[in-house]
Order: C-alpha cells, then structure tokens, then sequence
C-alpha cells in the first residue's frame, strides 16, 4: 500500500507538472517547498535569513534563484535588479517566524521588542515580519499569497494583529481567507494545528476557496522506526519515566500528579496507538512503552520529509520543527490548483 509520508526527493522529477511558479519566503529548511514540489510546483527560488537553512536549501532543493538575506533587505532591493519571473508568480509563499504568537509562556510581553529568532541572526522584532512579508506581496503582486503561522495568533489579544494582517491584504487588493487546519487531518502522522491567510488578487475575481480533509489519521505504530537515545537510569526524567501511568500524555502529567506541579509539558510521551504531537524544536519525544526519545527517522516520517533529505549535519528535530510539514502544504497546493488554477 502506498504511504504519502513515505517518500524521497528521487521521486520527485516524476511528478506531474502544472506550469505552476512558487517563490518562498522564511523557507528554513524547505518544508513548503517541498510539498509545492509533490503537487506539481516549479519553485524559482528563495529568501531565507539563517546561512546553516540556506545551506540546507540549497543542497535539497537547488534552488534558480536564492536570496540569503533579512526579508527587509530583499524587498529593498530595486524591481530592475530582480528576475523578471517574480513579478509573474503563481504563488508567493510565507512562513514568518511566530514564536511571540506562541500560547507557550507570557507571549504578549514579547510583542513589539527585538529578539533574536536564533543564535547568530539580525535581532529582529518577529512581530513586524508579516508585514514586511506584505511588503513583498506589494512589490511582486503574485496572482496567490499563502502564509502560515501558529494557531496562538488566532487566540486572545493576537485577534487584533490577524485583523491588521488582513486589511493590509485588503489595501492591497487581495481578497484573504483565513484557514485553521490541522495536519492530522491531511495524512499526516502529527498533530500539528496551523492558521493560513490564503489570498487571491481581487482582479482575477476567483470564488471562494474550500478546505476540508478527512484522511485517515496516521498512528505512531505505523511511522515508527529504530531507536533514539536512551534515558540514562541515573537521571530524575527516567525515574518519572517509571512513575508513567497509561492517562499520562507527557512529564507535565506526572509531574502535576506527584509534585503537584505543573512543569515539563514539552517532554512528551509517544504512544503506540495515538497520532503524534507537534514536532516542535524545543520538546522531548519519549516513547512511552520503553525508556527512549524517538529515533531520527521517527522525526522525520512524523514530520513527512523525505528518507533521503541531506540535513549535512543540522539537528533533525530543529530543521523538522520549523517547518510545515510536506504533505500538509502538498493537500493544499493541489486544492488551489483544482479549484482556482484551473479557470485561468
């Protein structure tokens, strides 16, 4: 039986081409691109601030025309010293870093101040840079826009933010959807909820997008593989590990229950017969039926990147976590394609 999260890059030359351009913004490590690719996509190229992604991208996916830079200085850059391809795209793609929208921590004492999205990059206010993503889209003016964020940007105080977010779309002459999906859904084995803005531009006067996906959801028992490292006997997370009882969904549970209080809830325990949680950068998999963190290829299969993609070294779980995972961005690349492409 064929299994959609089991795949390579080698597979995808004999994909179907839909005559379709895409050009990233934010792109990591190229999961977006990646999922483009599997629903026919060209993908002309990219901009992506963090030198060890761009590396990364670059090996991957070879990109015609990649632009290692702060998204401020690209759209800076004069329209006469650009490809002329980008001011004809299908799709402009985005994910702008999110983490001051995450529900983790006192996020709203993060808005509006500089921070370092990672070690060794611009201090930036993360805040501002779906703006500045807007500012791209003014300058290339693609016939579709699609940006993904966190669900935490929906939630509380952050509803004002999405309201700026879409009259911007608005001023611009787009017309913007805005989707919370969950990728358990769409085939792959994790649950990971994310919001999109979806736009199209108000002159190609396309109807309303649809996205629903009922796939069956995809167990931990059937992506999992190998072995990660093992809990060191010694250490006070294998002794909770010990005290696991099977109502416990992550060490924030057994802690709560033996200390009364509410701490570790980003070590997570990996259960045979549920769909894995987000794969995020800063949490701990561990497999609940034998004391060790999931393997790499778990990460990988959980997260629905390809056997072969070249990591050259980076942290599996790092690149993983900040990426939409493939087959999500491939289940709604086709649905733009079948219900808006195909009339023009």
């Amino acid at each position: 039986m064929k299994r959609d999260w089991d795949w390579s890059l080698a597979d995808l030359p004999s994909v179907p081409k839909n005559g379709r351009k895409v050009f990233s913004c934010f792109s990591c490590g190229g999961g977006s691109t990646m999922g483009y690719k599997l629903a026919g996509y060209e993908m002309l190229g990219n901009v992506e601030i963090d030198p060890q992604m761009m590396a990364l991208y670059k090996r991957n996916h070879k990109p015609r025309f990649p632009f290692q830079m702060p998204i401020q200085e690209f759209k800076e850059i004069p329209d006469d010293q650009l490809p002329a391809e980008l001011f004809d795209l299908d799709i402009l793609d985005g994910s702008p870093p999110c983490s001051v929208f995450s529900t983790a921590g006192k996020r709203e004492k993060k808005w509006g101040k500089e921070h370092h999205f990672r070690e060794g990059q611009a201090k930036q206010k993360l805040d501002d840079l779906f703006f500045d993503f807007l500012d791209v889209v003014e300058k290339l003016r693609p016939r579709v826009v699609v940006a993904e964020n966190v669900r935490g940007m929906i939630i509380g105080l952050a509803k004002g933010y999405v309201s700026l977010v879409k009259r911007r779309f608005e001023e611009l002459g787009y017309r913007a959807q805005l989707f919370l999906l969950n990728s358990a859904t769409m085939g792959v084995p994790q649950k990971r909820e994310r919001i999109f803005f979806i736009a199209h531009r108000r002159d190609l006067q396309l109807p309303q997008l649809s996205l629903q996906f009922q796939e069956r959801p995809v167990l931990y028992k059937e992506v999992r593989s190998g072995r990660g490292r093992p809990l060191d006997p010694k250490t006070m997370t294998y002794q909770r590990w010990l005290k696991r009882r099977p109502a416990d969904d992550s060490f924030g549970d057994i802690n709560e229950r033996l200390e009364g209080k509410a701490k570790n809830f980003n070590s997570i325990l990996v259960k045979n017969d549920r769909v894995p949680n987000t794969i995020a950068s800063s949490s701990c998999f561990i497999r609940y039926d034998e004391p060790y963190y999931i393997s790499d290829m778990d990460i990988i299969r959980i997260q629905t990147f390809p056997r072969d993609y070249d990591f050259m070294g980076a942290d599996v779980q790092y690149v993983c976590g900040m990426s939409v995972p493939p087959l999500m961005m491939k289940r709604i690349a086709s649905a733009i394609h079948d219900q808006w492409f195909y009339k023009m």
